[in-house]
């Protein structure tokens, strides 16, 4: 099976509140970029993606006038692919869900959160010592992670925690003493879910369960000068180590030889610079015993992946679809 990881930038604001796609020419949200333009590049990228599952990150909203579920299927059902259904779990307020887009005849995934004395549900809080002052903080996520339990067709049954971890930038802080103190929380907090996150995996393979935890972790080894305050980036932690550590070739070359070219998975563009950021956020992380039977990893780079680069068509549609580029891995169950 063919399984991906893929943010995909406001992608809620591609469909009205019966979840029908906006194609017209009004703008997207994306810069410069219509509604139909980016709904036409994102069908071109999902079809030739041809995943028997997709975790989208960033997928569209939740509420009481909305739904993520109804939404992806009508755009599944637009654009042809053979990932028809979706699963969501808890929503959240960012208009920024997490969700599955699947093959009903591949894969079975069910909403299965759990919870630990250590570890409690991603929909409530986590209480942790922060700044070693002897009192617990309060962490919540603002986008709960997506706990599935997944059955393969052919019978393997394995774990899947879709995630979004809060982002680190210090958005609206002014002057430098403020942007400093805001990045250095952000960062704490976001070490904090992975704590969290790495306790789940942790208690999921003591019960025997293979994991894959993917998504846009927002972090990666030597992406700020904040990091050496606190020893390890959050990808680090839930990884782990030793014989239950998981694995992402991408995340393993970054780790192995920092100073090298970086993979990267997100391209963000910086106005005042005009210029663009490049960076690694997207992973999909498999445990020990799936490592063996996940092959062809890729990252949908238009710029990195040289079939990507010679298809003009595909190179102007991932640029066009998101600020993110899909992350596939074919998986032999």
């Amino acid at each position: 099976m063919r399984l991906v990881t893929y943010n995909v930038e406001w992608f809620d604001a591609l469909f009205d509140d019966d979840g029908n796609l906006l194609e017209d020419q009004e703008w997207s949200a994306r810069r410069n970029i219509t509604r139909r333009e980016q709904l036409d590049a994102l069908g071109l990228v999902f079809q030739r993606l041809d995943a028997d599952a997709i975790m989208i990150i960033e997928a569209p909203d939740t509420n009481r006038r909305r739904s993520t579920e109804k939404a992806l299927v009508n755009f599944a059902d637009r654009y042809g692919l053979r990932a028809t259904s979706a699963i969501t779990g808890f929503p959240n307020t960012t208009q920024q869900e997490i969700a599955l887009l699947y093959n009903p005849d591949v894969v079975t995934p069910v909403h299965a959160p759990q919870e630990s004395e250590d570890a409690p549900r991603f929909d409530q809080t986590f209480g942790i010592d922060l700044d070693i002052d002897a009192t617990k903080d309060e962490v919540t996520f603002s986008k709960p992670p997506l706990e599935l339990s997944v059955r393969h067709v052919s019978g393997p049954e394995f774990y899947m925690l879709g995630i979004h971890m809060k982002s680190k930038a210090p958005h609206g802080a002014r002057g430098r003493d403020e942007v400093m103190r805001m990045s250095i929380a952000n960062r704490r907090k976001q070490l904090a879910q992975a704590i969290w996150l790495r306790r789940r995996i942790e208690s999921l393979l003591a019960t025997g369960q293979d994991v894959i935890a993917l998504g846009d972790l927002n972090d990666g080894p030597g992406l700020d000068e904040f990091e050496e305050l606190f020893g390890r980036s959050s990808l680090e932690i839930i990884q782990g180590n030793g014989g239950t550590e998981l694995y992402d070739p991408h995340a393993a070359q970054i780790l192995q030889s920092p100073v090298n070219a970086r993979p990267s998975t997100a391209r963000f563009f910086i106005a005042p610079q005009k210029r663009y950021l490049s960076a690694l956020l997207d992973y999909i992380l498999v445990s020990p015993n799936l490592r063996a039977k996940a092959q062809d990893w890729r990252i949908w780079h238009p710029f990195d992946d040289t079939d990507c680069y010679y298809d003009e068509v595909l190179r102007d549609a991932l640029l066009t679809a998101s600020d993110h580029f899909p992350v596939s891995v074919d998986l032999q169950l």
